[in-house]
């Protein structure tokens, strides 16, 4: 399984494969057409209250992750899907949040892993 993520503002590459935004908002300033990506997967994004809750607060990490996981159930079926894809080459999942240690495309990528081992 082979899992990358990035930053929306960072440039596209070759090797992204298939590129998802898993955010719920369109990340500012970049245009879709720049954004080259095969997919915007917004439901599965963190609710508006979890996201507001947590406010990218490294504290609150533990505990946006622990819902987070627990939302991302709900939407099993293209999560499934993503993991597949995964399986068969690389999945980029795109975010937008400036934190690389405390976003929701970590916790997709848990997710999409645990998943995989099933």
């Amino acid at each position: 399984m082979t899992i990358q993520l990035k930053r929306a503002y960072d440039d596209p590459q070759k090797n992204d494969g298939y590129r998802v935004l898993v955010d719920g908002m369109w990340p500012r300033g970049i245009a879709k057409e720049d954004a080259k990506l095969d997919d915007w997967l917004k439901d599965i994004a963190p609710s508006k209250e979890l996201r507001q809750w947590f406010d990218h607060d490294p504290k609150r990490w533990a505990e946006f992750r622990r819902r987070y996981l627990a939302e991302l159930k709900e939407h099993r079926e293209p999560l499934r899907d993503l993991a597949e894809r995964a399986k068969q080459g690389t999945v980029t999942l795109v975010y937008a949040t400036k934190d690389e240690k405390h976003n929701n495309a970590l916790v997709v990528e848990q997710y999409l892993k645990m998943l995989g081992a099933d």
